[in-house]
């Protein structure tokens, strides 16, 4: 007997959408990085998208794994990047390397919009809009501008806000059995490689 598993989905977005929300507050220069953000980074935003990518593995999610386990580990290792030094277990990088941390995590990002294409139009907009934040971010490092970084800011507060309310729109939707709050559904159904071949 086959027993049906909750969609862990909205658990990672609600935690990458809120810690991206409060580290781009900071981005675009209202308040300073303290604990509050650290706490969020290695909790919800870090541990928890992590558990949320075991989750999507137990259900054959590819997808779902390998984006919430990497971000996950990307809000850990930013906390770490920023902790260590301050702990005497590492120099602190500097800015143009950080650029390159960010860039790197930008590319990911836009492989993985390129996956989102074969989702809903909410999941598509969380992508493209965290694809453009880390190159941003990284455009900021590598050149040191504030007017980079606080554009940078504004962006990742829409980029979280994105993944909230697509986490709430899946929670909503499933309660309800019927659309509270609209994702874009594609209209074609996928097609499987088995199916084409």
């Amino acid at each position: 007997m086959s027993t049906k598993l909750a969609n862990p989905a909205p658990l990672g977005l609600m935690g990458f959408g809120m810690t991206t929300i409060l580290l781009n507050i900071h981005n675009a220069g209202f308040f300073p990085i303290d604990s509050m953000i650290l706490a969020m980074g290695i909790f919800y935003g870090g541990i928890g998208q992590v558990l949320v990518g075991m989750m999507c593995f137990k259900r054959g999610d590819t997808f779902g794994t390998t984006a919430f386990t990497s971000y996950g580990l990307f809000w850990l290792t930013l906390v770490g990047l920023l902790v260590m030094p301050k702990m005497g277990l590492a120099d602190a990088s500097p800015a143009h390397f950080m650029g390159w941390y960010l860039g790197l995590w930008g590319v990911f990002t836009a492989f993985m919009f390129v996956g989102s294409l074969c989702y809903p139009r909410a999941k598509q907009v969380v992508f493209g809009s965290l694809t453009v934040l880390f190159f941003l971010l990284a455009a900021r490092d590598f050149t040191g501008s504030e007017l980079i970084g606080t554009i940078a800011g504004i962006e990742g507060i829409f980029c979280g806000a994105s993944a909230i309310y697509f986490a709430m729109a899946q929670v909503l939707n499933n309660e309800y059995g019927r659309t509270i709050l609209p994702v874009g559904e594609l209209k074609k159904e996928k097609v499987s490689l088995k199916a084409a071949a």
